[in-house]
C-alpha cells in the first residue's frame, strides 16, 4: 500500500478486497481506524485493522439476527506488503473456519449446551462450595464448643 494515510490505504484495500470476496457487501469504519466488510447475504463479516506499521490484523465472524456482529471466531496477522490475492486467500480461509465447515446457515444461532452438560458443570462447582461451607461450619461449631467449655457452661 503506497501513498496517502494508513486509514485511506486501509479503506482502499478494503474496497478492493470486498469486491473479490462478495458481490454484495457493505464497508464500515471501526472506531480504532480499521474497517469492517459485511456480507449480509452470507451472514459473515471481515475486519481489517493496522497491526503496527508492517502488519494487518484480520478477523472474521458471523452476523446474528438483527444484523449485530458476533465476536470474531477466527483471526490472522498478515504482512502489510502481501498482495491482494494473498490477503483474499487468508480471508477466505478465515471465513471457512467461521462457517464451521458447513454451508452458511441463515442467521447463525449458537446452540445452548444441553441440560446434562450444564448440570454436570454446575454440580461440580457446587460440590466444591458445599465442602468449603461444611468445613467452615465445623470450624464455627468447634470454636463455640471450646468457648462454652472455657466459660464453664458445659460440664
Amino acid at each position: 500500500m503506497s501513498g496517502g494515510t494508513r486509514a485511506q490505504d486501509l479503506r482502499t484495500l478494503g474496497g478492493q478486497l470486498a469486491g473479490l470476496l462478495w458481490r454484495q457487501h457493505s464497508i464500515y469504519r471501526e472506531r480504532n481506524g480499521g474497517i469492517v466488510i459485511r456480507g449480509e447475504h452470507v451472514a459473515r463479516w471481515i475486519s481489517l485493522s493496522a497491526g503496527g506499521t508492517r502488519q494487518l490484523h484480520v478477523r472474521a465472524g458471523r452476523l446474528l439476527e438483527g444484523g449485530t456482529t458476533a465476536p470474531a471466531r477466527a483471526e490472522a496477522v498478515v504482512p502489510r506488503e502481501c498482495g491482494l490475492g494473498e490477503l483474499a486467500g487468508v480471508c477466505r480461509r478465515l471465513l471457512a473456519e467461521t462457517a464451521g465447515g458447513g454451508a452458511p446457515e441463515a442467521p447463525a444461532r449458537h446452540p445452548a449446551p444441553d441440560r446434562a452438560e450444564r448440570g454436570a458443570r454446575r454440580s461440580a462447582r457446587s460440590g466444591d462450595s458445599r465442602r468449603r461451607r461444611a468445613r467452615w461450619t465445623a470450624g464455627v461449631v468447634l470454636a463455640l464448643a471450646a468457648a462454652a467449655l472455657a466459660a464453664g457452661l458445659v460440664r
